[in-house]
């Protein structure tokens, strides 16, 4: 059961038991009315009825807090698990990307490197980028393309460049 579920349902019953409480109280007080409380047994019984209710109090004020807590503060952990799923995720990537490109050749680090910051970035642009003859580029693509670590797309006359996993 996810957080917000959990706080609804113990809201429930917390204004359940606080309906029970007041009820409790209510009844208590009609027989102070009538018995007129001052020294006698049946105000003792009354007395210690009303200690009763003041620690379900607490425990209400328990029940509340924590309903309250789990349905406005739930969001805010969840942001930070997922934020911190991401930044997992991310280191994850550049320990393989860092692993990875130490198997490979200076001109292949830089093409990966590129298409890593630019997914889908054209042949032409990447070309531009890392200051390769189209003939280089076309090489070093297709090495890189049998190492299984990019694929190529035909975009009009030329091909988008992606990887193939993130990393």
């Amino acid at each position: 059961m996810n957080n917000k579920k959990m706080g609804v349902f113990i809201l429930v019953i917390t204004f359940f038991l606080l309906s029970v409480f007041v009820s409790v109280i209510q009844s208590l007080n009609q027989e102070i009315k009538a018995l007129g409380c001052f020294q006698q047994a049946g105000c003792r019984t009354i007395e210690t009825s009303l200690s009763v209710i003041h620690f379900a109090f607490g425990a209400f004020g328990f029940l509340f807090a924590l309903a309250f807590y789990l349905l406005v503060f739930s969001r805010g952990e969840e942001a930070i698990v997922e934020r911190l799923e991401k930044d997992t995720e991310r280191k994850l990537g550049e320990e393989k990307y860092s692993i990875l490109s130490k198997g490979l050749n200076d001109f292949e680090k830089k093409v990966l490197a590129v298409v890593r910051e630019e997914e889908g970035v054209t042949q032409n642009m990447l070309r531009l980028r890392v200051d390769m003859s189209k003939a280089k580029l076309s090489q070093v693509l297709q090495e890189l393309e049998k190492k299984g670590l990019i694929a190529r797309q035909p975009k009009g006359k030329t091909f988008q460049v992606f990887l193939k996993e993130r990393l």
